[in-house]
This record gives structure tokens, sequence and C-alpha cells, in this order.
């Protein structure tokens, strides 16, 4: 990223953080800025959160590591990241029609972890999100080794958690990250 990418990104965040302060009560975006501009690796990787559409927003401090955690934070499940089947075994296992990519290996290109259904009802503590879409959530591996793969959505007012075969993808499901910084 140049100078001028990291400012623009730097004022997208601070305007979200400022919006949002019921998503992290007690913080200080100034102490956030300065971890950000000391890591500019994780920096990079909050801009591949927002360019993906994720806006991604602070979320937490972890007193024991210093450390500040970023969620995707839009409204519905990220558009840049749709249609992709949970991992990469599983793009390999379709005969036709491929994803063109998968959950797993996006995320881990872009320097973030998927959420974990602890992490994705946490979210949804936040505000109401998944309305209309849902998002792959890391999957345990007692599953994985059977086929499947789990994904959450909110409807009803309520957090629903559901299974599929891993190879499936859909237009209205993506997948939210999470990165500590």
């Amino acid at each position: 990223m140049d100078v001028k990418q990291r400012e623009e990104l730097l004022r997208t965040l601070k305007v979200r953080f400022e919006k949002n302060i019921n998503r992290h009560q007690g913080l200080e975006w100034a102490k956030v800025q300065a971890k950000l501009e000391a890591n500019t690796e994780k920096l990079w990787s909050l801009h591949e959160m927002e360019s993906t559409g994720g806006e991604p927003d602070v979320i937490g401090y972890d007193n024991k590591t210093g450390e500040y955690t970023f969620y995707d934070c839009s409204a519905e499940s990220p558009k840049g990241r749709r249609s992709v089947c949970y991992d990469r075994e599983a793009l390999e296992s379709r005969k036709e029609h491929k994803p063109e990519n998968n959950a797993i290996d996006m995320a881990a290109a872009m320097g973030i972890d998927l959420l974990t259904e602890e992490q994705y009802r946490d979210l949804q503590r936040l505000g109401n999100f998944d309305l209309k879409t849902s998002s792959w959530v890391k999957t345990p591996a007692g599953i994985r080794k059977l086929g499947g793969a789990i994904f959450c959505d909110r409807r009803y007012d309520t957090v629903f958690v559901y299974h599929n075969g891993a190879e499936s993808y859909y237009a209205a499901r993506g997948f939210r990250g999470s990165l500590r910084i």
C-alpha cells in the first residue's frame, strides 16, 4: 500500500470507529491508530477486508495480549467474498460449475481468519448482520472430515447455524473474517 492508500484507509476506519462506538466502548481511536501504523502488514489485511466489502471495525481489546480485534461489520456478508465454497478440498471435488475460489484460501491470502461460530454470535450481539445473506464459519474438523461445513445467518431475530456440503456455494453466501492487531 502506498502512503495515500494507507491514509485513506485510516480515515475510513476512524469514521467507522466514531460512528459505531457501541462496538468498542472505552477504546480510544488514537491508540488503535498507533497500533495500526506500527503493523503495516496488518493494515494491508484490513485494506483487503475493506476492498472486498467487509467494512472492518474494532470490536474488542485483549488486555492480556495488548491486541485489538477487528471483525467484518458489513450489514451483509462481504460482496467480494461471496459465491465461494468452503475450502480447497471442496473446490477440487467439484466436477463442474466450480466457483472461482474458496473461503479458507481467500482468508489466508488476506491474512485473516474466518469467524468461529462463537465469534459470529459475538458479532450479532453488536448489531443485526446477515439478514439476507449467510456466512461460512470455521468448521470443526469432525464435521469437515465427513464432507460438511457450517454457516450462519440471522433470521427472525435469531442466529442460526446450518450445515451444507463444503463444496456448496451460493450467491448470497460468503464469509466474515477477524484480525488481531
